[in-house]
């Protein structure tokens, strides 16, 4: 790559870098796995740099590179993935932070509970993608997106309400 490619990649990474971090938070609660995944992401995207043709925004192929990637290395390497608390710093704006502590804990440990690709969903959605980003990222149909959105919602809430009621 040429030195203005170069300079526009890292421009564009770095003004997207937390949906690689969230990315990693939510699917690698082990530290050394996040920074594994973080870098073997950022190798993926930038080895793929050179066929984004600018047919969608950066950052909705950012996340497709970045979540095939971490779904590949979590079936290649065959890890169960233990189920950690996240917290709101790893969610940028999508999170509030007047919200609790507890609720968060809470929200974050239903979420490792869905499989991998309704993680990626939910995660999209609360990164505030639409239906349609959300389907470009997953392949998914858009009415398979809304469908699966309303069904992990519901499965959220009953897995917390089970939590609360412990």
């Amino acid at each position: 790559m040429n030195t203005f490619v170069e300079e526009r990649f890292m421009k564009e990474l770095n003004e997207h870098a937390g949906i690689v971090h969230r990315i990693c938070r939510i699917y690698f609660p082990d530290t050394d796995d996040r920074k594994d995944v973080f870098q073997e992401i950022v190798f993926q995207l930038w080895k793929s740099y050179p066929s984004f043709r600018g047919q969608s925004r950066f950052s909705t192929w950012m996340y497709r590179v970045a979540l095939n990637t971490a779904i590949a290395h979590i079936r290649t390497h065959s890890k169960t993935i233990a189920v950690e608390s996240l917290h709101d710093d790893h969610w940028g704006s999508a999170i509030s932070p007047e919200q609790d502590d507890e609720q968060m804990n809470l929200l974050y440990a239903a979420i490792n509970t869905l499989s991998l690709v309704d993680k990626a969903i939910i995660l999209l959605h609360l990164d505030e993608n639409n239906y349609d980003e959300i389907a470009t990222i997953t392949g998914l149909t858009k009415s398979n997106v809304s469908v699966r959105l309303v069904r992990i919602k519901k499965k959220l809430e009953e897995r917390i309400r089970n939590t609360k009621n412990k």
